[in-house]
């Protein structure tokens, strides 16, 4: 009865540091540079998704992230799920390609894209990583894209990029091919938040954190509910042992 109560206890502990989001301590030591804390709606064990700041997110994908990088595993309906109507999901859609085919004659067309097709990108995006799951493929997660976004820096004298690199503090070994790709008046946000190269970054980054794990939410309302019956189960555990015992003695 001891051990069962113990492995209880045990199982709950871990139950509740799984589903929680990794110590970003933990996994920045791979990073050279410690990452700035960024404090995310959706940290924690509690922490739920900002729609507004996801659909900003998506705001700045669309209008810059998209040129070079595609969302192969998100279709454009997937964003009915941050706010966004059938309506604007299709309008969305319909500012992107897909290719079509082959026909009957083997030919593949470049068409306009449907709610259904997968977002793509909108430039030559096969040169460039796709996004799907950047946000868990680093360590930092979205607090290291977040960094990258706004690590770009004027190099020191003794730690000049070499040709076609640039200097980010947040990259491993802070030269990056990647061109500094926010400068603070690329968006024009529609609710009048401020477009600071800070804001853009922290909006695109937790929008990339959604894009590679949308059901988070139900992952962790799914984890509250097991880690509360655990606690009830070896509360029950614990009585049903003190009876045990007492009668024994």
């Amino acid at each position: 009865m001891k051990k069962l109560v113990s492995k209880a206890i045990a199982l709950s502990v871990l139950v509740l540091t799984g589903f929680a989001t990794p110590s970003t301590a933990v996994q920045a030591a791979e990073v050279e540079t410690p990452l700035p804390e960024t404090n995310f709606s959706f940290d924690g064990i509690f922490g739920t998704w900002d729609k507004a700041e996801l659909q900003r997110g998506f705001q700045v994908y669309n209008e810059v992230c998209a040129a070079c990088h595609s969302l192969k595993l998100l279709s454009f309906r997937n964003l009915e799920q941050i706010g966004f109507s059938e309506e604007e999901v299709k309008a969305i859609a319909e500012q992107y390609t897909v290719f079509n085919g082959p026909n009957a004659f083997g030919e593949v067309e470049e068409v306009t894209a449907k709610p259904s097709d997968r977002i793509r990108g909108k430039g030559v995006y096969e040169t460039a990583p796709d996004l799907s799951l950047m946000s868990k493929a680093r360590a930092g997660g979205a607090e290291y894209v977040n960094a990258l976004m706004i690590g770009y820096h004027e190099a020191p004298a003794d730690e000049e990029p070499a040709p076609g690199t640039y200097y980010n503090i947040y990259f491993p070994g802070k030269q990056i091919a990647m061109p500094q790709p926010l400068f603070g008046d690329d968006v024009s946000y529609a609710d009048g938040t401020e477009t600071t190269v800070e804001q853009l970054s922290k909006d695109v980054s937790a929008f990339l954190a959604w894009a590679a794990e949308p059901h988070m939410e139900t992952r962790k309302r799914m984890g509250v509910k097991v880690l509360l019956f655990l606690i009830v189960f070896t509360g029950m555990l614990y009585a049903v042992k003190r009876k045990i015992w007492a009668d024994l003695h």
